[in-house]
């Protein structure tokens, strides 16, 4: 799902070197930390938010589809 998330993300963002996602694994659900350069997080928000919302369902989609419960979080910098 890690992978998944950072290749979609780097075709986004203007500074794909700066793509971090750390996994958060709780007892039963795992938390994807996403963070981006701080002039990226406006593309990868999206306009009225449809980038990171389409994000999300992608990586939960990808999720059920192997049986895990899986949340995105965007972090600031």
């Amino acid at each position: 799902m890690r992978e998944l998330l950072i290749s979609i993300v780097k075709e986004l963002v203007d500074h794909p070197e700066a793509v971090e996602v750390n996994d958060v694994v709780g007892e039963r659900t795992t938390v994807l930390e996403l963070k981006v350069h701080p002039d990226d997080i406006g593309k990868v928000i999206g306009r009225k938010g449809r980038i990171i919302n389409s994000l999300r369902v992608i990586i939960k989609s990808a999720a059920v589809k192997e049986g895990k419960i899986i949340t995105l979080e965007l972090l600031s910098q």
